[in-house]
């Protein structure tokens, strides 16, 4: 079996709970990053994998920022009132 053949194993990388803040944030941008084009190209396992390790990432992020600051805009109820402001807010022909 050829050294970078890696049937059969999965690639999880290091345990998100050993890396330090700066690692972490490199491995979720990467992650995000490369999200869409597994989605669209990768085998199913290679999704699993991604879905898998995101998870990982994502889980230990929240462990260690448990009071993350929240924009108003990003949760349910001020994207309601994002919707309401724009159904009510007059548009200005030519502009």
């Amino acid at each position: 079996m050829d050294a970078h053949d890696e049937r059969g194993t999965t690639m999880t990388g290091v345990e998100p709970d050993r890396l330090d803040d700066q690692q972490l944030m490199r491995e979720l941008e990467t992650i995000h990053r490369t999200r869409h084009d597994t989605l669209l190209y990768g085998s199913n396992g290679a999704l699993r994998a991604h879905n898998d390790r995101m998870a990982q990432l994502e889980g230990e992020y929240l462990r260690r920022n448990p009071r993350r600051p929240v924009a108003a805009g990003r949760t349910r109820e001020g994207a309601r009132e994002r919707s309401a402001a724009n159904a009510t807010t007059p548009t200005t022909p030519g502009t």
